[in-house]
């Protein structure tokens, strides 16, 4: 399925926001995202929940200024794929998926925890 048919239940699945004290923000504030979600729809429906939606728009040259704060997303997602299991999803079940999808984040977190000592 193509990511910008996954932007809503995204943004609904954000668990709450903890914070300061008081009732614990629903949503973020703001949502970035590539040309992908830059439609006209998914502003809209971004402003219907009260969401900035700094999405890059299509058709519009660069210079959004998402580079700045995406660079940290799309490391992540390279250091992921060094694991052939992550890279190409051959487990059904999401269960399992999510244990290696684990797993790769535990050895790259002591990858860097090793190399800092």
């Amino acid at each position: 399925m193509h990511d910008s048919r996954q932007l809503q239940p995204l943004v609904l699945a954000i668990p709450a926001l903890r914070g300061k004290r008081g009732r614990p923000r629903q949503r973020p504030e703001i949502v970035q995202g590539d040309r992908a979600y830059g439609s006209r729809a998914h502003h809209r429906w971004l402003r219907t929940l009260g969401i900035t939606g700094r999405l890059a728009r299509t058709g519009w040259p660069h210079g959004s200024g998402l580079g700045k704060t995406r660079w940290v997303v799309e490391r992540t997602l390279s250091w992921l794929h060094q694991f052939r299991r992550l890279r190409i999803r051959y487990e059904r079940c999401a269960e399992i998926h999510q244990a290696f999808l684990t797993l790769g984040c535990a050895i790259i977190c002591h990858r860097a925890l090793k190399i800092s000592f």
